[in-house]
């Protein structure tokens, strides 16, 4: 983790986000902070081109319709066959019979690098993937990513992330990130960045840690006038001016393994 911001902004990544209409332009100015290249192409026409060109694809069920679920898949099967890792952020998931068929449709047919999501819609894409329901108090994100074959980032109060065999739990973040629309969905997109720089857990984890420490930081900016907006952009600003250092120095992360 130590080096992890150094090494994508040396890189320069090509993140290729199919992503919700609500925040994608959040999600690539994160992008653009942490040194990354966004594209936010959709149209089922060119998205196998793009996601072949990148580096990473991210993959958010928050504005779902026939067309985009279209194009994810053609993206995802292009990102695969060229071993470009896949993030999928399962965005309601819980809320409708549309999003879960089209997690079931995903979750057969791509390979996912990480997939990132609260506590609920974990639970339900880890049900969708076994078949069988699972009680809220006994899901268990390892054993989601060990029959969906890979990373599990869970967020909430505490942030858990996980490959099945490793396990991190991160207390990073400052509530008022609630209360900023598409905070998980940059989240994910962060995660793709990271991911393109070095496919593994730890970069999952230094990816929440980042997300975590900027929310912190982008808190103890604010004053009496300042609000969820002005929250959003000194977040932004937190992660354009984060060093490898100042990552490594504040990130609050246990190793559970």
């Amino acid at each position: 983790m130590r080096r992890i911001l150094s090494e994508l902004r040396s890189k320069h990544p090509l993140v290729h986000c199919i992503t919700n209409y609500v925040t994608a332009n959040d999600c690539a100015n994160l992008l653009l902070a942490a040194g990354a290249v966004p594209v936010m192409a959709d149209a089922p026409e060119e998205t196998a081109e793009i996601a072949a060109r990148a580096q990473a694809l991210v993959l958010n069920l928050g504005t779902l319709s026939e067309s985009r679920l279209q194009a994810m898949r053609l993206a995802g099967a292009a990102a695969n066959r060229n071993g470009i890792p896949v993030v999928l952020d399962p965005v309601g998931v819980w809320a409708s019979q549309f999003r879960q068929s089209a997690a079931r449709a995903l979750l057969r047919e791509i390979e996912f690098a990480a997939i990132r999501g609260n506590a609920q819609e974990m639970q339900s894409v880890l049900e969708i993937a076994s078949g069988a329901p699972c009680e809220p108090e006994r899901f268990d994100p390892g054993e989601l990513a060990a029959l969906a074959r890979t990373k599990v980032i869970c967020t909430g109060a505490e942030d858990l992330v996980t490959d099945g065999g490793k396990t991190f739990r991160i207390t990073s973040g400052d509530p008022i990130q609630k209360r900023i629309t598409g905070a998980g969905c940059m989240l994910s997109a962060l995660t793709g960045a990271f991911l393109a720089a070095e496919n593994s857990v730890e970069s999952c984890a230094a990816a929440v840690c980042a997300m975590g420490l900027a929310g912190e930081l982008a808190a103890s900016r604010m004053d009496t006038p300042d609000g969820n907006a002005s929250c959003r952009n000194f977040l932004i600003d937190a992660v354009y001016n984060m060093t490898d250092e100042q990552l490594e120095e504040g990130k609050r992360l246990e190793d559970l393994t």
